[in-house]
C-alpha cells in the first residue's frame, strides 16, 4: 500500500482552530428568509431558480396550475426525444445505443447510419491514452477513490494537449470527443491500479479494442477473462443511456456550465463536473442506496416481508437505524413526482437478470422500499408530499448483477455523463455569453481595525 502523507498539523490544533472558525461563520437561518435568499437555488415551492435556457435536455415531473405544482408522470427528453422511445428502438433493433445518445446530445440531431458508423470509428480510435500516461499518471500514483483519480487524470490530459486553452467550438468539440472516448479507459485503469495498491489483488489491463461498443468495452476491460454476455452488455448500455444527461440544472452539469462561462479550458470544466458528481447528494447517492440495502438485508429476518421493511423505514426516518441521517436513499427527487422514468426503465430492465443471478431478495427489498416509503413518510412526517423512486434506487443493484464493484458505481455515472457535460459546455460556449455571477449579501457587521499589539 502506498505511504500516506502525514500532516504536520496536529488534530488538537485543528480542533482549537475550528472553534474560532465556527463562531465566525454561523449565520442565523432566519436571515435567509428575511433577505429572500433562495438557498440551493430553489424557489419556496421547491422548483429550481431559472438560470438559463437549453436545447440539450428536458426533465419533466410536474406542471404549474394556478401557481401550484401539480404532479405528473416523469419524462426525460434528449433534444426533444423521449428516452423511452430511444431505448425501446435500441431493444427492438438489438443494437447498442449509448453512442447514438452521445451523438444526439452533442450535435442535436439523430445520426444517420453513416454518421453513427463514423462516430463509432472515432470513439474507438480515441480510447487509447497518450504514451506513458498510464504509467506516469495512474500507476505511479494510485488513489483510494476512483472519482478523484478520474478528475486528476482529466486535469493531467491538459498537459498532453497541443492546444488546451483554445475554446473555439472546433477545438472544444475535438477535446470533448476524446474525453467521451477516454473516460472508460481511465476509469478501468484507475480501478485496476487501486486493486493492486490497496486490495493486494492482481490488476488486469487488457489491450484496447476499438471496434466494440462502449458498454462492451467497459465489461471486457473490467473482467479478468474479458468475457461477458450480450444481455449483460445491453443492460449496461441502458444504464449509460439513462445517465448520459439530466438537464442543465443538475449540480454537476451546472458546475460545468459555470466554469465554462468563465472562459476556462475544457479539462478544468469537466474536472469540476467530476468533483460535483462525486458528492453523496448527487452521483454518490447510488453507493448510499447500496449500503442502505445491505443494512436491511443484514438486520431484517425477512427483508421481503412488507411489515418488517415498514418498521425499519420508520426507524430510519426517526434516525434510529441505518446511518442515522433520517434519510431514505433512492426515494424522492427535486423534479420527478409520480415517477422517475430512469428508475422505471432500470427496474424493468434489471428484473430478469436479478432473478437469474440470485439477487431476488435484493430486488424484492427495493420494491418494498419503493412501495412503502411514501406511506411511512406520510405517517412519520405528517407530509402528503408525492414521491417516487429515483434512478439511484435500482442502479446499484443493476451494477451488482453485472458484477461491477461498488468502487465503480459513481465513476460509471461519470463515464456516461461526460456526454451530457460536453453537450452543455458546447451549448454554453455557443449561446451563453456571460460569466455566471450570482449575488451573495454580506451580513457581517462593520468593525474597526485593531492593531496587532492591542488584540487580546
Amino acid at each position: 500500500m502506498p505511504s500516506s502523507y502525514i500532516s504536520p498539523i496536529s488534530m488538537d490544533a485543528i480542533s482549537t482552530l475550528c472553534e474560532e472558525l465556527n463562531k465566525n461563520n454561523e449565520i442565523n437561518p432566519t436571515k435567509f428568509e428575511r433577505y429572500e435568499v433562495k438557498r440551493g437555488l430553489r424557489n419556496p415551492d421547491g422548483t429550481g431558480v431559472m438560470a438559463g435556457l437549453t436545447k440539450v435536455c428536458s426533465v419533466e415531473g410536474y406542471y404549474i396550475l394556478d401557481g401550484e405544482r401539480t404532479p405528473k408522470e416523469g419524462r426525460l427528453l434528449y433534444r426533444g426525444y423521449d428516452i423511452r422511445d430511444i431505448i425501446q428502438s435500441c431493444k427492438d433493433n438489438d443494437r447498442f445505443g449509448f453512442e447514438e445518445v452521445a451523438w444526439l446530445l452533442v450535435f442535436g440531431s439523430l445520426p444517420t447510419p453513416q454518421q453513427l458508423y463514423a462516430f463509432n470509428e472515432v470513439i474507438g480510435a480515441c480510447r487509447t491514452l497518450p504514451d506513458e500516461f498510464v504509467e506516469d499518471i495512474i500507476i505511479k500514483h494510485p488513489s483510494k477513490d476512483i472519482m478523484n483519480k478520474m478528475a486528476r487524470c482529466v486535469m493531467a490530459l491538459y498537459s498532453f494537449d497541443e492546444d488546451p486553452d483554445n475554446t473555439s467550438i472546433p477545438n472544444v468539440l475535438r477535446q470533448s470527443l476524446q474525453l467521451i472516448s477516454q473516460f472508460p479507459t481511465i476509469m478501468n485503469t484507475a480501478y485496476q491500479v487501486k486493486r493492486r495498491a490497496f486490495y493486494n489483488k492482481s490488476m488486469y489491463i487488457h489491450p484496447v479494442r476499438k471496434e466494440i461498443s462502449t458498454a462492451e468495452f467497459i465489461l471486457r476491460q473490467l473482467r479478468p477473462d474479458k468475457q461477458y454476455t450480450h444481455e449483460e452488455a445491453q443492460l449496461l448500455d441502458i444504464c449509460l443511456m439513462l445517465h448520459a444527461d439530466h438537464g442543465g440544472g443538475n449540480n454537476s452539469t451546472f458546475s460545468t456550465r459555470v466554469l465554462t462561462s468563465s472562459g476556462t479550458d475544457t479539462y478544468s470544466a469537466i474536472a469540476a463536473g467530476i468533483g460535483s458528481l462525486k458528492g453523496p447528494r448527487h452521483g454518490g447517492a447510488n453507493i448510499k442506496v447500496s449500503q442502505q440495502t445491505d443494512y436491511f438485508l443484514e438486520n431484517l429476518a425477512d427483508p421481503t416481508d412488507e411489515a418488517q421493511v415498514k418498521d425499519m423505514l420508520v426507524k430510519v426516518l426517526n434516525k434510529e437505524a441505518g446511518d442515522r441521517s433520517g434519510l431514505i436513499y433512492g426515494m424522492g427527487h427535486a423534479v420527478y413526482t409520480l415517477s422517475d422514468p430512469r428508475a422505471c426503465i432500470l427496474k424493468e430492465s434489471a428484473r430478469k437478470l436479478a432473478f437469474e443471478h440470485g439477487f431476488e431478495k435484493e430486488f424484492k427489498t427495493l420494491e418494498n422500499i419503493e412501495k412503502l416509503t411514501p406511506e411511512v413518510f406520510a405517517e412519520v412526517k405528517g407530509s402528503e408530499k408525492v414521491m417516487c423512486a429515483n434512478v439511484d434506487l435500482y442502479s446499484g443493484l443493476v451494477y451488482k448483477v453485472l458484477g461491477i464493484p461498488e468502487d465503480l458505481f459513481t465513476p460509471l455515472f461519470a463515464t456516461a455523463r461526460i456526454a451530457g457535460w460536453s453537450a452543455h459546455r458546447l451549448e454554453e460556449l455557443t449561446s451563453g455569453g456571460r460569466i455566471m455571477r450570482p449575488a451573495y449579501k454580506s451580513v457581517a457587521k462593520t468593525r474597526e481595525y485593531t492593531p496587532l499589539e492591542e488584540r487580546a
